[in-house]
């Protein structure tokens, strides 16, 4: 029965999740967690409530939270179909290390098992894909589960977590008290250094002539910026940048050498397989910033600094690693190695720079005439946006090319689908953003068939006033796929041509602000009346229809084998 000293499990969930310092939730109600929306009418001052139009939505709008704030985003949805449309955001998640929280409606207890309706073993789907994913059977088991997930999601290497509520536990009375967790056992999520690890580390950079640090995400998410920045500048190495790591460092710092990877730059990419030294920071040799294993960094020492374990030796063997959180190791580096000079060196990158820029990247940003290109658009978008503007992305060309031509200041700048590539995460991330950093201006870029992956997202952004601005770069085509087709299937270009919708009146239905640009002498006052709305805007561009971004690593190729052409 209930009494003064006592609220029902989904108010306790609520209190729980206040009491983590949740201030937002993404959120699509249904019939097993209704219990839990009913209870949020009451928080409607002090829990920011953003009706999503999709559970996808809701986990990548999490995710963007996450990752421009650095705290934990949070998704609440109910049972079967609900939970099993936050799949790919939980996946994206845990190969992009974000730390979300998933809670889910489920049936009640006794029908656990019976097939019930809407009923789905969401702790079995979700396990491989979480790093912890727990169903709640009892009430009394909230404020445990709830710090425990909070916890495990956003200590050591983030990523997500799944909380299956159960009907049951919702409509419980209890009398409630939040717990905090700070330490589970057998659970390490920061290890302490190793005292002969960095001193191996250091001998190796001391010793180098030609160092290169390879920059990853792990930077960001153990806010290690500063510390990156001190060591490369005391030993004078130059650095690249994943993508998930370009805004580790400024574009500008005069030791940036560019993105690696397939669609990365041609100098940093040509050095890995010229270093000594090659000092990879929070990062997993993914395959599209090694390319082919066998002939990559072959006549280097690789020093291998990172939090999590089971990354080493994963693709690439190190000779030394460094477990633990870099900031701190990277701060110990950087104390005990000695000041150096690689001049020479870093110059030996600027020929490789030139022929990039000769090839590709004039052509790209500063095309004389013709149709619009991608490059361009971003550019310009790029100059005329604040310093510290959020660049969000969905999945395929308009990626790579906002991902290369974009300039980053300011750290937490990039926001996109690493791992797993999903299409269609672009819009709800953005509106995660958004929240999560209303101060910065968010711009999105979208290929055509990314927008439409997830365009019911628009009807949250109307509904909220979302300052997202949304670049289309509309080519009309499912561009990554229709290139590799070009590139290795003989131009047979199978179910990539798209017919769009007339983007306009959509946009009019969702009453946002809208223009079309089709000639580069409308660019520059399209981008400067986007900028000006303070709410969101979509700006069209037609870009042309066949671009390929360039240059690029075959697949199967060695990492220092680009192309500039088709």
């Amino acid at each position: 029965m209930n009494t003064d000293k006592t609220i029902s499990g989904a108010e306790a969930m609520l209190q729980a999740l206040l009491a983590e310092g949740v201030d937002t939730v993404f959120a699509y109600p249904g019939g097993s967690i209704i219990k839990v929306f009913d209870a949020l009418y009451g928080h409607r001052t002090d829990l920011r409530q953003i009706l999503v139009r999709h559970e996808q939505g809701a986990t990548h709008a999490a995710q963007g939270y996450a990752r421009v704030s650095g705290r934990t985003g949070v998704a609440i949805v109910t049972s079967g179909p609900g939970a099993t449309n936050t799949v790919t955001g939980i996946s994206d998640a845990m190969l992009d290390s974000t730390p979300i929280v998933v809670i889910a409606g489920q049936v009640s207890t006794d029908a656990l098992g019976t097939d019930a309706f809407q009923e789905i073993d969401l702790v079995g789907v979700t396990q491989p894909i979480t790093k912890w994913s727990y169903q709640i059977r009892s009430a009394e088991d909230i404020a445990w589960a709830v710090a425990r997930a909070f916890y495990i999601a956003g200590s050591g290497r983030p990523g997500p977590v799944v909380l299956d509520f159960t009907k049951t536990a919702q409509m419980q009375q209890i009398e409630f008290k939040p717990a905090k967790i700070d330490y589970i056992r057998s659970y390490i999520p920061v290890p302490d250094p190793i005292e002969d690890q960095i001193n191996a580390a250091v001998n190796l950079i001391d010793s180098s002539r030609k160092p290169l640090v390879l920059v990853g995400h792990g930077v960001e998410l153990g806010h290690a910026e500063k510390e990156l920045t001190e060591f490369i500048e005391k030993a004078d190495i130059p650095a690249a940048r994943t993508l998930l790591g370009l805004s580790a460092l400024p574009s500008d710092h005069r030791l940036n050498m560019g993105m690696l990877g397939m669609h990365g730059n041609l100098a940093p990419n040509v050095k890995t397989n010229e270093c000594d030294v090659l000092i990879a920071v929070g990062m997993r040799f993914d395959d599209r910033v090694t390319g082919t294993l066998s002939t990559y960094a072959r006549q280097a020492k690789i020093i291998h600094l990172d939090i999590d374990k089971s990354e080493f030796g994963k693709n690439v063997k190190p000779d030394v690693t460094v477990l633990g959180d870099c900031r701190q190791t990277l701060r110990l580096l950087t104390e005990r190695m000695s000041k150096s000079s690689h001049r020479e060196w870093i110059e030996s990158f600027k020929p490789l720079d030139k022929e990039e820029y000769d090839k590709v990247i004039d052509i790209a940003v500063n095309p004389k005439d013709g149709p619009l290109k991608m490059g361009e658009v971003v550019t310009e978008v790029s100059r005329q946006s604040p310093p510290d503007s959020v660049l969000v992305t969905d999945v395929g060309l308009n990626q790579m090319s906002a991902s290369r031509y974009f300039k980053y200041r300011v750290p937490r700048s990039i926001v996109t689908s690493g791992g797993l590539g999903t299409m269609g995460f672009c819009m709800p991330a953005a509106i995660g953003a958004t929240f999560g950093a209303p101060e910065r201006m968010v711009l999105a870029f979208f290929g055509d068939g990314g927008f439409q992956m997830n365009i019911q997202e628009l009807g949250t952004i109307m509904e909220n006033g979302a300052a997202v601005k949304m670049i289309l770069l509309n080519n009309n085509y499912l561009g990554n796929v229709r290139m590799w087709q070009q590139m290795m299937f003989d131009n047979r270009l199978s179910c990539t041509h798209m017919m769009n919708p007339d983007y306009c009146k959509i946009a009019a239905a969702y009453d946002i602000p809208y223009a079309l640009v089709t000639d580069r002498a409308q660019l520059k006052d399209a981008v400067r009346q986007m900028i000006s709305v303070k709410g969101p805007f979509i700006l069209e561009a037609a870009v042309l229809e066949e671009e390929n971004i360039m240059p690029m690593i075959k697949p199967g190729n060695s990492v220092d084998k680009m192309i500039f052409s088709i």
